[in-house]
């Protein structure tokens, strides 16, 4: 069976969208992730939400290319933000074929965030769409245990943990931990590497989670026993972003790369003795 591997938006931040898809074409994927919603306020942010110009570039290129949409990102759960203000959104994520909505958990009060979350994951099911809740040491959904608590909790089908190396990593995350959950919560895995030493600072963590990752297997990480603990074939989001390297290497070939690297460790899980 052929793993779906997606190219994420943060791996090639500096192209536009459609560009984005066509990168993702040029560099061998089957899928493409699409931000939506930009997930900083220095992020560039595209008029994609509705039946847009750039949208209706953006679904032509997907059409022309064979690309599909993985998931669309970055859907807020906060205090200040009820699920209807992202129906909008999650419509075009819909109308772009997406199969997940990436969500983060932003608000601190832990009742209110699993209500907010209930109430989204049934707004996205009525479009199609699962909402996969990825945990982050600097948001408030911390780590996968508190991740699966609050998938558990809601009560909702369509609601998943999305799991990312990096995050993994840095929350101190358990492989193990992975075993308890029901393998139609975990539908999709992000993918990248980095040092198996944890920076000093949440400052520090942040700063290199959004910029200087490793690709697959050039980094410290266990990631052929990680994707041995998840369901087997289940897509990869391949989300490396370098940005000292983009200096020098275009985004085409840094998605190349990371492609490249990803098939390499995925021969690795594949073998009995973990070598390809």
């Amino acid at each position: 069976m052929n793993r779906p591997l997606s190219l994420a938006a943060l791996t090639v931040l500096e192209l536009t969208p459609p560009a984005m898809v066509t990168c993702a074409h040029e560099a061998g994927y089957s899928h493409v992730g699409i931000r939506l919603i930009p997930a900083t306020p220095t992020e560039p942010a595209y008029d994609l939400v509705g039946d847009t110009p750039l949208l209706r570039e953006v679904e032509a290129r997907l059409a022309d290319t064979g690309i599909r949409v993985l998931d669309v990102e970055i859907f807020r759960i906060r205090p200040d933000r009820r699920a209807a203000d992202d129906e909008a959104a999650i419509a075009t994520a819909a109308r772009l074929g997406a199969r997940e909505l990436l969500v983060a958990g932003n608000d601190p009060e832990p009742e209110r965030l699993l209500e907010s979350f209930a109430a989204f994951c049934e707004l996205a099911g009525r479009y199609g769409l699962g909402a996969m809740l990825e945990f982050m040491p600097w948001t408030d959904v911390k780590d996968l245990a508190q991740a699966t608590g609050i998938v558990e909790r809601c009560g909702q089908g369509n609601a998943g943990v999305l799991v990312d190396p990096f995050h993994f990593s840095r929350s101190r995350s358990r492989v193990e931990d992975l075993a308890r959950i029901a393998p139609s919560r975990l539908r999709y895995l992000q993918f990248c590497d980095v040092p198996a030493a944890l920076p000093p600072t949440m400052e520090a963590i942040l700063d290199e989670a959004r910029s200087e990752r490793r690709f697959p297997g050039e980094g410290g990480l266990d990631l052929v026993g990680l994707l041995r603990a998840m369901p087997p074939h289940i897509p990869l989001s391949l989300e490396v972003p370098t940005h000292a390297l983009a200096r020098t290497v275009g985004a085409t070939e840094r998605a190349r790369r990371a492609l490249e690297a990803t098939r390499r460790l995925l021969a690795r899980a594949d073998a009995p003795d973990g070598r390809p």
